[in-house]
């Protein structure tokens, strides 16, 4: 009866176990099917004229929350300053 039960009990860790597996896989294909979306608006913006560098940067900017932001430009400021920029 023991045996039964450790039996059944590894049965259904190794269902769970691949149902985890099962998802993150699904999770990985759609982030791999994102990701060539992404890669292909930033050649739509290349394309149109845009410089992808600075589209890029925007983006990581606009991430930040104001304070964060703000501190970044002034710590930069400082610096540039620093070198006579």
């Amino acid at each position: 009866m023991a045996d039964e039960v450790s039996d059944s009990s590894q049965a259904v860790a190794a269902g769970q176990l691949r149902s985890f597996i099962e998802r993150i896989e699904r999770l990985e294909e759609e982030k791999k099917a994102l990701a060539d979306d992404i890669k292909e608006v930033y050649a739509e913006c290349k394309g149109t004229g845009f410089d992808v560098k600075a589209v890029r940067q925007l983006i990581r900017i606009r991430k930040q929350d104001k304070a964060e932001r703000e501190e970044a430009e002034a710590i930069l400021d400082l610096y540039m300053n620093a070198l006579g920029m």
